[in-house]
């Protein structure tokens, strides 16, 4: 059974058994969370979500992705900057969708 949930400000689709990654929430390895903000289950479009349907996860690890190099240079002057950015996420294993 497959579901669209929202989190994050974005709209992922999983499946019992997949493991996503999304931005960070609260919370330590192991424990459990449940998305209530299910837009799409079993065939179910909801308006904008579906009444009485939750994912259910465990949150395998939190971490940071990968450093990103920005560099701003302004034309005709000698201004330059440049800085990194590392996004924190969480990674969660589905572990049930209800619906």
């Amino acid at each position: 059974m497959s579901a669209i949930i929202k989190t994050g400000g974005k709209q992922i689709l999983v499946n019992k058994d997949d493991i996503i990654f999304i931005e960070k929430i609260e919370g330590n390895a192991g424990d459990k969370v449940t998305f209530k903000e299910v837009l799409f289950v079993n065939n179910k479009i909801g308006k904008p979500f579906v009444t009485g349907a939750q994912v259910e996860g465990v949150i395998e690890k939190q971490g940071k992705q990968k450093k990103i190099v920005v560099y701003r240079h302004n034309a005709k002057s000698t201004h330059k900057r440049k800085y990194g950015h590392r996004q924190p996420y969480t990674r969660v294993k589905i572990t049930g969708v209800k619906g």
